[in-house]
């Protein structure tokens, strides 16, 4: 089983369909992205990571409204904030502050206006 994201002619991400992904690309067909008319995606892939130990696959796994970035073969997720930027080895959005510790009883939120992080704990949400 493969996962394929559909993407739009501004390469966002509009679906994530599941297909297949073996030897048998039915005739006319070079491969089965072209088959399906996407593009594939690792399920197990994050921030440049396979989670299982295997070969990561285009940065992460694509999902609806995440954007396909051809010279870099990687979907990137929305920027949430301005001031974050994208870090170019997992494509992902970095904080320009580093999240502080904090525990599972809590909550760390980004606060744009301020540009720092509100730890809580989650009994006061």
């Amino acid at each position: 089983m493969a996962h394929y994201a559909m993407i739009d002619k501004n390469n966002i991400v509009t679906d994530i369909i599941v297909g297949r992904d073996d030897a048998d690309i039915p005739e006319g067909y070079a491969s089965w992205e072209e088959y399906y008319g996407g593009l594939k995606t690792s399920y197990n892939t994050f921030a440049g990571i396979h989670q299982l130990g295997g070969t990561p696959f285009r940065k992460n796994f694509a999902a609806i409204g995440y954007t396909y970035d051809a010279a870099r073969d990687a979907f990137i997720p929305p920027k949430k904030w301005d001031s974050w930027v994208l870090n170019e080895e997992t494509c992902r959005w970095d904080a320009p502050v580093p999240m502080p510790f904090h525990t599972v009883n809590e909550r760390a939120d980004w606060v744009e206006a301020d540009q720092k992080w509100d730890v809580q704990p989650f009994n006061n949400r």
